[in-house]
């Protein structure tokens, strides 16, 4: 049994963009990339099907990056409470 090639995602997308294009047919692509029409056939249809993500990453990246600030500005606060606790423990205990 033949050992299955693994392309890389910008292969994929460098494939899907000439079938979109449409200036060679399937089979002319499949012969100059070395890969199945079936394949550039599913990696047309996947880049098509997920390019919107393109435009939305921006605004999603940006809704992750507050979220994560606002978890850690959390954490932060959570263990500044902690750490005070602890040092006034410690004051009343007798200790340093």
């Amino acid at each position: 049994m033949g050992k299955r090639e693994r392309y890389s995602a910008l292969f994929k997308a460098r494939v899907a963009i000439e079938a979109i294009k449409e200036k060679e047919t399937l089979r002319e692509l499949s012969e100059r990339f070395n890969v199945s029409i079936m394949t550039i056939s599913k990696w047309k249809g996947e880049f098509l099907e997920n390019s919107t993500r393109v435009f939305e990453n921006g605004q999603s990246a940006t809704d992750d990056k507050e979220k994560e600030i606002e978890h850690l500005h959390t954490k932060i606060g959570q263990l500044t409470m902690e750490r005070d606790f602890f040092v006034s423990a410690c004051k009343k205990a007798g200790l340093k």
